[in-house]
């Protein structure tokens, strides 16, 4: 979404340097808090972090003159000194003009009819999306989603993108024109096919953004139940295209209580096994429990709307801080177990929104600053990739995850809330690392890389400092 007209924006956000790696002994007489993984107690597997440069944000990247742009773009993508997000949500267009920040459609004109054959037009830009996609599939980033706010207007009840509406042909949104969901169903096949000869490979497509809200800007209403018939036509449709390797996504409602009546309403139309994902956002109810099902979960957007851009990382427990977004994508993951988590915006500018916190990097001109949300989120994309599995953790009085990684390491997250520095001592059951890291974030710290003390029996100790977050990577045989 942009839920930009349904709340309110404003904010600060600046530049963050990076310390130079450094570790520090430990206090003799200080008794490390013992951190223990158990690699048998499996829970979901993971398929990362990402962010979205919809709605020309994209733009502001593709504008920036080297070498400012390649530096962002590793602010985001890189994995030695950046985020080392995988997963980019773009928007697909659906308005007939750029106004405002709009995103075009690809069908700006409609062809008559649901059967008559669409004139689509392709810029090769898209909203600066393709170029930020190019980049994203040049750092390695695997998960491209493609997601549209509404169908072109000419395809709804209200004949327009924005303000609602409903997809003609869906239970209870009859239209003169006729039935428009294998119609829409064509176009959404055709954006992945363009996006497909540019060299991009769109793994997930979704065809809902909120649909529980209408707004001045693209926007389509759908429950559950009417979704659920859109899938059943998607489904086949993207199958003759020999696009089925393409996962459907649905229903990005506003909050966590709404993205579950809607699932439930799929669920009871029969069109659950069809769902690679069921996406959700936060701003009108948050994450409080897990979805019974087969498909991933993804928490595909959510950022502080309200206020004024900061790049702090602890400032009385603000919305935009740092560490506040360390704790959001940590409940996310316990709580909702949560396959993949989302900020909105990865880049705006100043003059948007009041210069409000829902972007990560400031983009001021030919200058960016960089707000510590970027760090929360570095400090598990960074060390939880692609294919991780989360497993069990017993022991301290913190905020603590642990994976396994694809390539046999072990990634435990450590977030302290408490005021005062802590010694903690990870130890993995039935594996002896042989080499540990660890990375932390704090007032003074951006995903700082530490050299933890690593005992005979393979467990890793180091000092985390207040309100602060440590990431330990173990790994083992090197």
């Amino acid at each position: 979404m942009q839920l930009l007209s349904f709340l309110a924006a404003s904010a600060a956000i600046a530049s963050s340097a990076s310390a130079h790696p450094s570790s520090k002994p430990l206090h003799p007489r200080q008794a490390a808090t013992k951190i223990t993984v158990d690699r048998s107690r499996k829970f979901q597997t993971m398929d990362g972090f990402g962010f979205s440069g919809a709605f020309q944000r994209a733009n502001l990247i593709l504008n920036l003159a080297e070498p400012k742009r390649t530096e962002v773009l590793d602010l985001l993508f890189n994995t030695t000194n950046g985020a080392g997000f995988t997963i980019l949500r773009n928007g697909i267009g659906s308005s007939v003009d750029s106004r405002s920040d709009w995103m075009n459609t690809i069908l700006p004109k409609s062809p008559g009819s649901p059967t008559a054959e669409p004139q689509y037009v392709w810029d090769g830009k898209d909203s600066g999306q393709l170029f930020l996609s190019q980049q994203a599939v040049k750092y390695g980033v695997k998960t491209i989603y493609g997601d549209a706010w509404s169908a072109p207007g000419f395809m709804k009840t209200n004949n327009n993108d924005a303000n609602g509406g409903s997809l003609c042909g869906v239970s209870g949104a009859r239209c003169n024109s006729g039935d428009w969901k294998q119609a829409y169903a064509n176009y959404l096949v055709k954006y992945i096919q363009l996006y497909q000869q540019e060299g991009v490979p769109v793994t997930h497509i979704g065809f809902l953004n909120e649909p529980d809200l209408s707004t001045s800007y693209a926007s389509m209403l759908s429950s559950g139940a009417q979704a659920a018939e859109f899938i059943k036509v998607l489904s086949p449709t993207l199958a003759a295209a020999n696009l089925s390797h393409v996962g459907i996504i649905c229903c990005e409602n506003t909050g966590w209580q709404q993205t579950t009546q809607a699932f439930n309403g799929i669920k009871s139309s029969g069109a659950e096994s069809l769902l690679s994902v069921v996406a959700t956002h936060e701003y009108t109810s948050r994450i409080s429990s897990a979805l019974s099902t087969p498909a991933h979960v993804w928490q595909t957007e959510y950022s502080d709307l309200n206020g004024r851009w900061s790049t702090a990382w602890y400032s009385n427990g603000g919305a935009g801080d740092g560490l506040t977004w360390a704790n959001n994508i940590y409940t996310g993951i316990v709580t909702g177990n949560l396959n993949a988590y989302l900020w909105w915006v990865g880049i705006q500018d100043r003059p948007t929104n009041n210069n409000n916190n829902e972007k990560l990097i400031l983009i001021d001109g030919q200058n960016y600053q960089v707000s510590k949300r970027l760090w929360a989120f570095a400090q598990y994309s960074r060390t939880v990739r692609p294919g991780a599995v989360r497993v069990g953790t017993s022991g301290g009085n913190f905020r603590t995850t642990a994976f396994v990684n694809v390539d046999g390491s072990v990634a435990v997250n450590i977030i302290n809330t408490g005021t005062g520095a802590a010694t903690v001592s990870v130890a993995v059951t039935g594996f002896n690392a042989t080499s540990a890291t660890s990375y932390v974030t704090d007032n003074s710290n951006d995903f700082t890389e530490k050299a933890p003390t690593l005992a005979a029996d393979g467990s890793a100790t180091a000092q985390v400092p207040g309100r602060a977050m440590i990431s330990f990577v173990l790994r083992s045989g090197m």
